[in-house]
């Protein structure tokens, strides 16, 4: 068993700045989506910065960050830096995303003019 989501994740895809411990035979990625489905953002903004401290680096797949990124701004709603972030990360895995990365700029862009009108 895994400690923190960050171990699992590293257990499961690998990291290019730390070895992966070694896991038991039991070891299935659906685990590993439960458990990311029900972290707090902070785990998951560690297992981000942790595996993918550059945003376009790391073995994390595309779609494990989409879903992490997702479930953040999920629980924090309301930070532009963390939907700037998200932004960014879609814009670096192609263009099926821009779109929408550029849709949460959008509210990152506006949600920073309300905080500053008040």
């Amino acid at each position: 068993m895994h400690s923190t989501l960050t171990e699992h994740a590293r257990c499961l895809y690998g990291d290019e700045y730390r070895p992966a411990s070694p896991c038991g035979p039991d070891h299935h990625e659906h685990y590993f989506l439960e458990e990311l489905t029900f972290a707090d953002a902070e785990a998951i903004l560690a297992m981000l910065r942790e595996l993918c401290p550059n945003l376009v680096d790391g073995f994390l797949p595309v779609w494990v960050r989409n879903l992490a990124y997702r479930l953040v701004l999920l629980q924090r709603p309301d930070e532009p830096a963390l939907m700037r972030e998200a932004a960014y990360s879609l814009y670096s895995h192609g263009p099926d995303w821009d779109d929408r990365a550029a849709e949460l700029r959008s509210q990152a862009d506006a949600l920073e003019g309300r905080c500053q009108d008040k």
